[in-house]
């Protein structure tokens, strides 16, 4: 039986009526301003060479790893959904996601796909079984058009920046495309060092080499090394990035002396460092990242507390990033310490701090900020990108670090059509929790007005100096 695709309209909005019709007047007054995306994954070539997307499980299903981890947890396999450069048929593997759409019940991935099913492709009937051909041939036959390429779509959704990710080995061609075209879509690199300061990366030592290459400095010393990051940031911020990205498994910090940082980098790029050296290099590169972000403004970004590629066996098989990362503990009052003791009073620094253990947003994270002039926190991350995660994100916050001492919300996707998806998810629930402030006479409705285009655009705007 074919069952209607119909987005409530009050969706996420407070239950309680009054709360409610507060909330959806702060959302009307928000819903079309312009999407800043400022950290994200999306694969700069799109918008280089403006190339139809192949499909519809191209553009939906292969680079979504919200996906396909949920179906590899019900035993599909990854090789049948053509993840990873496996030659499944397209259209079969979507047969598989359809059929198995009611994994997704109660998840932000049901929020995303139905939003983009009904509001991108005007698709009226759910997706199951029955009509998965349907939604294959529709959404397929519609990504053919003019109206359904990269720049058409990033014109269409109003967005007015995005920002990619990309290491420091990348060479940034298809930026360089963007930039010289006669398209006025802006977007924007991040720069992304994990390869070359991390010496658990795979290939690290390859990494160093080819980072010397690159730069045109001898990554063979520590002198050499550094200069190598100062003038590759510089290349980036040529391309237009404004921020830079750090994805460690901890949020350690450190302080060494120079003769001190020197002796564990000889030790780290000749493969004779062990776990302990490893941390260490990682902590003190996130205290150099800090004092060259201070000389060059690049906006730093710290993603901590993804124990990545934890299925050992996935990851030989596919690779890096197919959905088995997984949330640690993270402490970060004894972790930043050391960067803090030197950079924490700088208020021309803006490090902006991630987490994926929300324990630490009220006793940890939101004290930090509301203290250091420096830290900034940024919203609610990767497994916690959801409508109760932004819930408990504001509620665990706010008291203590308030609104301004955040950074609005980003979508960090490799999943171009949940962008718009995403942001509006975000946008309903900050409304919602605004018009219960309103409702319990903490702020005043002219107050919430403010915040809601705030929260929506502007913080991130002013805190990714956009």
């Amino acid at each position: 039986m074919l069952r209607e695709l119909h987005l409530h309209p009050d969706r996420l909005l407070p239950t309680e009526s009054g709360i409610r019709d507060l909330a959806r007047e702060l959302y009307r007054s928000v819903a079309d301003l312009p999407i800043v995306s400022p950290h994200g994954h999306t694969d700069p070539s799109w918008f280089a060479t403006n190339a139809a997307f192949g499909n519809a499980t191209e553009l939906l299903l292969v680079p979504d790893h919200y996906l396909f981890r949920m179906l590899y947890s019900q035993g599909v396999r990854l090789a049948d959904l053509g993840i990873g450069g496996s030659e499944a048929d397209p259209r079969a593997a979507w047969r598989i996601l359809a059929e198995n759409y009611h994994l997704f019940r109660g998840t932000p991935s049901r929020l995303w796909l139905d939003w983009v099913f009904a509001e991108a492709f005007g698709i009226d009937v759910r997706l199951d079984g029955e009509t998965a051909d349907h939604y294959y041939d529709t959404i397929t036959d519609m990504l053919a058009t003019e109206a359904f390429r990269p720049r058409a779509l990033f014109d269409r959704y109003n967005i007015e920046a995005i920002a990619t990710t990309e290491s420091p080995l990348d060479t940034l061609d298809h930026h360089r495309a963007i930039a010289a075209s006669d398209w006025g879509g802006r977007v924007l690199t991040a720069y992304r060092p994990d390869p070359v300061v991390d010496p658990e990366f795979q290939g690290f030592a390859q990494n160093l080499a080819r980072f010397s290459q690159v730069s045109g400095k001898d990554c063979d010393t520590w002198a050499g090394y550094l200069a190598a990051h100062r003038a590759m940031r510089e290349i980036f911020k040529d391309a237009g990035a404004t921020s830079t990205d750090h994805g460690h498994p901890t949020a350690a910090t450190a302080n060494l002396s120079a003769t001190e940082a020197e002796t564990l980098f000889d030790r780290v790029k000749g493969g004779d460092a062990n776990a302990a050296d490893a941390e260490l290099f990682r902590a003190q590169m996130l205290t150099e990242m800090a004092a060259m972000s201070l000389d060059d403004g690049l906006v730093m970004q710290i993603h901590p507390g993804s124990f990545r590629n934890h299925n050992a066996r996935l990851f030989e098989s596919f690779g890096r990033d197919k959905g088995a990362d997984i949330p640690t503990r993270t402490d970060y009052v004894h972790a930043l310490k050391p960067l803090l003791d030197r950079f924490g009073t700088e208020s021309d620094l803006s490090i902006i701090l991630f987490t994926l253990d929300e324990s630490a947003y009220a006793r940890e994270l939101a004290p930090l900020a509301g203290h250091y002039p420096c830290l900034k926190l940024g919203p609610a991350w990767w497994f916690h990108d959801s409508p109760e995660g932004m819930r408990r994100f504001r509620r665990m916050t706010t008291e203590t670090a308030g609104f301004y001492n955040t950074v609005g919300f980003n979508d960090d996707t490799r999943a171009f059509l949940s962008i718009p998806a995403r942001h509006d998810v975000a946008r309903r629930i900050d409304c919602g929790f605004l018009a219960e402030l309103v409702a319990e006479h903490r702020i005043e409705d002219w107050e919430a007005a403010d915040l809601a285009r705030e929260l929506a655009c502007d913080l991130a705007r002013k805190a990714y100096r956009l």
